[in-house]
């Protein structure tokens, strides 16, 4: 008998302390608990330690640190009708547990599905050119569209970066095709200009000459000079008659 009664009081406490510890939870610093009441929402509570009704109360936990989700490779058709495969990271984290637990079932795995179905409409309404320069608008675009569309969950989208965007084999061939002939038109357009600077410069350098009497002729020397300078080969040149001209008046002067 006596046996019996130890037996049950030992049980009883066991129960006790064990419907105590149940009641009991030390949230951390990045985590609050969302606490519910015979299935009822309750309140949001933490970090610390916090105490439970035992059987009456439930309590979900949630973790508010910053979360790093891999959006995996998404099949995108460009406006220009070019099939690439994109990839994507997104940062969010939850701002209110309440709206993250009882708003979605699955907020995780709910973002993760938003977020690949925005980086396909997002991307689908842009041509390759702009995927491949403009990223950071393309960034900025698929994290507002995300941000308003989890806002009703509690969750606010930190940042999107498209990491890759893979094209065909075909496709990379068909790019360095064009950019060479980007490069050698950028040149065509080079050599074009400096040759119409170079024209304009003479023309001038000519209406600077024919204003002056002689001044023609003295280039016309100066330019003989410089070639008798050069032994390697005999050259004839004709001389002109306004050289005798121009030579003759400045004697006359003289």
């Amino acid at each position: 008998m006596l046996f019996d009664f130890g037996f049950g009081l030992g049980t009883l406490v066991f129960i006790v302390l064990l419907l105590l510890a149940s009641a009991i939870r030390v949230l951390r610093e990045y985590e609050r608990g969302v606490v519910f009441q015979l299935g009822r929402f309750w309140a949001v509570k933490g970090p610390g330690l916090i105490s439970l009704i035992p059987v009456l109360q439930q309590m979900v936990r949630v973790d508010l640190r910053t979360i790093v989700l891999d959006v995996p490779k998404q099949d995108v058709i460009s406006r220009d009708n070019v099939s690439v495969k994109v990839n994507a990271v997104l940062y969010f984290r939850v701002v209110d547990p309440e709206l993250a637990i009882i708003q979605v079932e699955n907020f995780m795995e709910a973002t993760s599905q938003l977020a690949q179905t925005t980086l396909r409409a997002v991307l689908g309404k842009h041509e390759l050119d702009d995927m491949l320069a403009e990223r950071e608008r393309l960034n900025i675009d698929i994290q507002n569209v995300l941000d308003a569309q989890t806002a009703a969950w509690g969750i606010k989208v930190a940042n999107v970066e498209i990491k890759h965007v893979d094209l065909d084999e075909s496709m990379v061939r068909a790019i360095a095709r064009q950019a060479e002939a980007e490069r050698e038109r950028r040149a065509k357009v080079i050599h074009a200009e400096g040759e119409m600077q170079a024209s304009e410069k003479l023309m001038q350098a000519a209406h600077v000459l024919a204003q002056q009497d002689g001044a023609m002729q003295l280039r016309y020397m100066q330019t003989l000079s410089m070639i008798a300078g050069d032994k390697t080969a005999t050259i004839v040149f004709p001389m002109p008659m306004e050289l005798f001209a121009g030579l003759t008046g400045a004697t006359r002067k003289a």
